[in-house]
């Protein structure tokens, strides 16, 4: 068995595409599938079935993957522990996020990643629809939204804190409400199918079915609904902390916290092998974002 073949492996266990998994390594499709199908063959079983329109890992492909993904961990680790391998990071790291968050905190992050990481290209897909990572062929997926598949890993990255608010001039037109119950008498703003709103109150969690004014499937165009004056509607405060400063928006029910529990989440296949341009481009999102995120401390140095 020859070791150089089992990053390729791995690559196309991970994106299901061999093409793309021979790009990422500097290899031609052609040379890609030949040095599979000597691993192989020097291995005596099958390890993916191929066909022009699907890849899939066979029985002995997904018992063989774990094992390919230590022998490769040992080698870096022993490499770098001498001070040599090519653990520098390198190469082109496929992103998928929502497109608000993305546009509005994801540029400007990989804006600065980029300077400090000069050797790794960013291929970033922006879309609220939530894809399928190792189908698209993603390496990291930046989300708020909780994890659901098993055959994933989420790490923590920033805190996520939703409230709800509107527009001055909505508010001075039909009132304020003070309790959740009241807002069954106010148009909302709403994402997607998201109409029933939870809030947390002294005699547990209330839920409220809002009557929606406008529904749409995008952050940016909810939030912009709300300064518009359509109505109510629920934002994360890393999508409204600019209009809440400028006074376009205007946060209620602030004694009734919205019952979520949400954070903004990197999401990656599961592997013992996290190749270093994604382990260091986690990292510095970790730092960027920091503990405090900078938009709820804008928004703290507003209200002082």
């Amino acid at each position: 068995m020859n070791l150089e073949h089992l990053p390729l492996f791995v690559r196309v266990a991970n994106t299901l595409n061999i093409s793309q998994a021979g790009k990422e390594l500097g290899l031609s499709s052609a040379v890609a599938s030949t040095y599979l199908n000597k691993l192989e063959k020097s291995l005596g079983v099958k390890l993916l079935y191929r066909t022009t329109r699907h890849i899939s890992l066979t029985e002995a492909g997904r018992v063989f993957l774990p094992h390919a993904e230590a022998v490769l961990a040992t080698v870096e680790a022993a490499e770098a522990a001498i001070g040599t391998g090519s653990s520098h990071p390198k190469g082109t790291l496929r992103i998928t996020a929502s497109a608000s968050f993305g546009r509005q905190h994801l540029i400007p992050a990989i804006s600065a990643f980029l300077t400090r990481f000069a050797d790794i290209q960013i291929d970033i897909n922006l879309s609220d629809t939530i894809v399928d990572l190792v189908e698209g062929g993603f390496d990291v997926a930046i989300r708020s939204a909780p994890l659901k598949d098993s055959n994933l890993i989420a790490r923590r990255l920033a805190k996520d804190r939703r409230i709800v608010c509107a527009s001055p001039d909505y508010l001075a037109a039909h009132g304020v409400p003070t309790k959740p119950r009241e807002l069954l008498n106010h148009h909302c703003v709403n994402f997607k199918d998201r109409d029933t709103w939870c809030f947390k109150t002294d005699n547990g969690v209330e839920s409220i079915k809002t009557i929606t004014k406008i529904r749409t499937d995008n952050g940016e165009s909810m939030r912009d609904a709300s300064v518009a004056g359509m109505g109510l509607s629920v934002n994360s405060v890393w999508n409204a902390y600019k209009h809440l400063q400028s006074g376009e928006l205007v946060e209620v029910l602030k004694d009734f916290p919205l019952d979520l529990d949400v954070a903004i989440w990197a999401v990656y296949p599961s592997s013992r092998l996290v190749p270093p341009k994604l382990r260091v481009f986690l990292d510095f999102l970790s730092e960027w974002f920091g503990d405090t995120p900078y938009w709820e401390q804008e928004l703290m140095q507003f209200h002082q």
